[in-house]
């Protein structure tokens, strides 16, 4: 309780920036818990959120929104790959936009090329791939459609196309 007393910015910032966590105390019994609020929510401004939400109902595109056991923010959509249905999850970090989003394909076929070893598809695996500034959801779903043509190509034929 003193060190938030006497200096509650720096207190603030350790919270926010480093994760760390406070245990406040009055009279020796615990009282409250400072923690970051990537605790209990997703650590993504509102205003991003919004234009999300805004971005994918501008192109018509259904989706399911959820906020997962880790705290973030996930959309679920649903797929066809050579007639079969397929769910695809895009998941917002904590810090987006400036981490990029990681996108899960539900059901793949085992030895599935083309995934980092979460799962995910291998989509935006360096900074280069992806830009904060100019990349949002709906370039991500396109970018995992075509990621699921090229899956069903290899599924057809057992080789990955190559990248266009």
């Amino acid at each position: 309780m003193m060190e938030l007393r006497s200096s509650p910015g720096e207190v603030l910032d350790r919270v926010a920036r480093d994760g760390e966590a406070f245990l406040i105390e009055r009279n020796g019994e615990p009282k409250a818990c400072l923690v970051s609020i990537s605790f209990f929510l997703p650590d993504i401004s509102p205003e991003r959120v919004a234009q999300e939400l805004a971005a994918l109902k501008e192109k018509d595109q259904k989706h399911g929104l959820t906020i997962n056991d880790n705290h973030e923010l996930e959309f679920r959509f649903r797929e066809h790959i050579s007639g079969e249905p397929m769910g695809l999850d895009i998941v917002l970090p904590h810090g987006y936009p400036n981490l990029a989003p990681r996108i899960y394909a539900v059901d793949l076929a085992p030895n599935t090329p083309k995934l980092w070893p979460d799962g995910s598809l291998a989509l935006f695996g360096t900074s280069v791939a992806w830009n904060p500034k100019t990349h949002d959801v709906v370039y991500v779903l396109n970018a995992a459609r075509r990621w699921l043509k090229q899956y069903g190509k290899w599924r057809q034929t057992g080789e990955w196309p190559e990248d266009n």
